[in-house]
């Protein structure tokens, strides 16, 4: 049998709490999934934007919007610096629009940039400034999904005479920036109701209460909420916490996209992927728009990702839109060969000793020609296959290999580890190892010359092993046993229309022991059942994506399934497929 940790240890309807009781007479497996992810009251699962939580919790958000006021109404020219992943690119294309349709009376000029990531790095710095400055003459830079660390850059952008607004979500533990306004609800002293927005979120919430400013003014002003299909997208590919803020916002955008209220840039990517755009859910927007606009960001520029959701012409955006999934196959392609070559290094550290790869708690890689724009999902894929933080380098500059030339690395942590904290750590205690770092719980960057790569290695080695053994044990969890009613599809109908889920609202996994009917292998690597159980009338098909084959035995009578419900489409029919995440024969013929 599976060692499975149940979400939900309770008992119902026991204790069930009052507001939950007509969730559970509709169905008493959705009060569980609610009860395991800490509902306890239904006004938790509205989805009306009037339950958004109000802006004025938001330090800075005030000064932000007096100085945006005041530049629109006397034609200031406004430059957006946004950042190269596709968080950077909804927040680019939401203050553009906006921006650009409230600052048409004025005569206001509003531009972006985006800092080529293999040339000026991450962050609003003294050589974006100096760019833009060259290229834009801004009077206001407006940052967005980057800024708070900008210290240098924003000093520099004053002592030139332009005024700076910084909006962003990262984490820090340092004063913020001389900027003219910050608006993060992550800096110090900040009491907004949710840390969980990000750099779009932030965005739409200036933006919006901007939009309010000036329509109580009479000035000329837009209604935000008409680009909620962007701040969904972005909030879903940052891996945003579905809190129930931010699950109302991404609700509310798949809404929008479903009924054909969208940028057309969103549509062409959709139908480029063979995605129909009226049946888009939550995971579409991580698992196809989101890789081929931070493709842009990752190969070349994230100017033709902003493009593409800022244009307002079907063919544009179509032709856009193929561009962004060429990109995408290339990123894809230098992907695959890295994972190749970062297997191997895992593989030969494997061989040294036993008891180190057992006790191995962190992996840091790099090579002198490894790509700088995939080292994030590099460093992903190890942390779900050794279930250990991981961190991958490359070449800052791709021309400069010598020990003293920096090296950008992009980490990736596992529950119970803030990697963004255990950089800092080896920052605080060895100031000389780190040029730069920056990020979240579960996702950081860093700069370091290469010389410092041992010693970092050794030095994050160390924070490493303060952490409880415990957290490097991955646990499965599961959200217990499914009814017999429950294998249908009005049952998965009932889960996609219940809630949007994802990172912080996970989705249901279940588990349960079926008689296997029958077995075959797809493609020498996908495993396909029909299985039978107890109260259910007709067989269930189940699909296991690269089994693993050691678990697997073809003689197989009775398995241990651990399990997602899912909705098989073939030739205009639907029908109900488990998606296998884990498997354990119990019987064998």
């Amino acid at each position: 049998m599976l060692n499975l940790t149940p979400r939900y240890t309770g008992n119902l309807p026991a204790d069930l709490p009052e507001p939950l009781k007509p969730v559970y007479d509709q169905s008493p497996t959705l009060a569980r999934l609610f009860l395991a992810r800490g509902i306890v009251d239904a006004r938790e699962l509205s989805r009306e934007l009037t339950h958004l939580l109000s802006a004025d919790g938001l330090l800075g958000i005030d000064t932000a919007c007096g100085l945006l006021d005041t530049a629109l109404d006397e034609g200031k020219r406004i430059l957006i610096v946004g950042d190269f992943d596709c968080d950077g690119a909804t927040s680019t294309a939401l203050m553009m629009r906006v921006l650009t349709d409230m600052g048409k009376a004025g005569g206001a000029k509003v531009n972006f940039i985006v800092p080529d990531r293999f040339k000026y790095g991450y962050g609003l710095t003294p050589e974006i400034v100096e760019l833009g400055i060259k290229t834009h003459q801004p009077d206001l830079i407006v940052t967005v999904d980057n800024g708070i660390s900008s210290h240098a850059g924003v000093d520099f952008a004053k002592s030139q005479g332009v005024q700076v607004i910084i909006t962003d979500h990262h984490l820090t533990s340092k004063a913020t920036p001389n900027a003219d306004a910050v608006v993060n609800p992550n800096q110090l002293g900040c009491d907004f109701g949710s840390k969980s927005l990000v750099g779009v979120g932030v965005a739409f919430y200036l933006l919006g209460r901007l939009a309010k400013l000036r329509r109580e003014a009479g000035k000329s002003t837009v209604q935000v909420s008409r680009y909620l299909d962007l701040v969904a997208l972005g909030t879903v590919a940052d891996v945003g916490q579905l809190d129930h803020n931010n699950r109302i916002l991404v609700h509310h955008g798949l809404e929008a996209i479903r009924a054909g209220r969208c940028c057309v840039g969103i549509t062409a990517l959709l139908e480029q992927a063979g995605r129909d755009p009226s049946k888009i859910t939550a995971s579409d927007f991580g698992f196809v728009i989101a890789p081929r606009i931070n493709a842009a960001g990752r190969m070349d520029s994230m100017d033709v990702g902003i493009k593409c959701l800022t244009t307002d012409n079907r063919g544009e955006a179509e032709q856009l839109a193929f561009e962004l999934d060429k990109l995408n196959q290339d990123r894809r392609r230098v992907e695959g060969e890295m994972r190749r070559q970062a297997d191997q290094i895992v593989e030969r550290l494997s061989t040294y000793s036993e008891e180190e790869t057992k006790d191995r708690r962190s992996l840091v890689l790099y090579q002198d020609d490894w790509h700088q724009g995939v080292i994030g999902i590099v460093a992903g894929r190890l942390k779900e296959t050794h279930h250990v933080p991981a961190i991958v380098f490359a070449p800052a500059d791709t021309g400069k290999v010598d020990d003293n030339d920096a090296i950008k690395g992009s980490a990736r942590s596992i529950a119970g580890i803030h990697i963004r904290d255990a950089i800092e750590q080896v920052a605080n205690e060895y100031p000389e190892l780190i040029s730069h770092f920056g990020g979240h719980a579960m996702a950081a960057g860093l700069t370091l010359p290469k010389r410092n790569l041992t010693e970092f290695r050794k030095a994050f080695d160390a924070v490493m092993t303060e952490v409880d053994a415990q957290v490097f044990t991955e646990e499965k969890f599961t959200d217990g046993q499914l009814l017999p009613a429950d294998f249908s599809l009005k049952f998965i109908k009932t889960l996609n229309e219940a809630s949007v889920w994802g990172h912080g609202f996970v989705p249901p996994q279940f588990d349960g022991v079926f008689n296997v009917l029958n077995a075959r292998i797809l493609k020498d690597k996908h495993l396909k059942l029909q299985l039978a159980h107890h109260g259910v009338q007709y067989p269930i098909e189940a699909i296991w994506f690269n089994y693993d084959s050691e678990a697997w035995d073809y003689r197989a009578d009775k398995v241990h399934v651990l399990y997602e419900l899912s909705i098989n489409e073939w030739n205009g029919s639907q029908s109900l497929q488990l998606m296998i995440k884990d498997l354990a024969v119990v019987e064998i013929s």
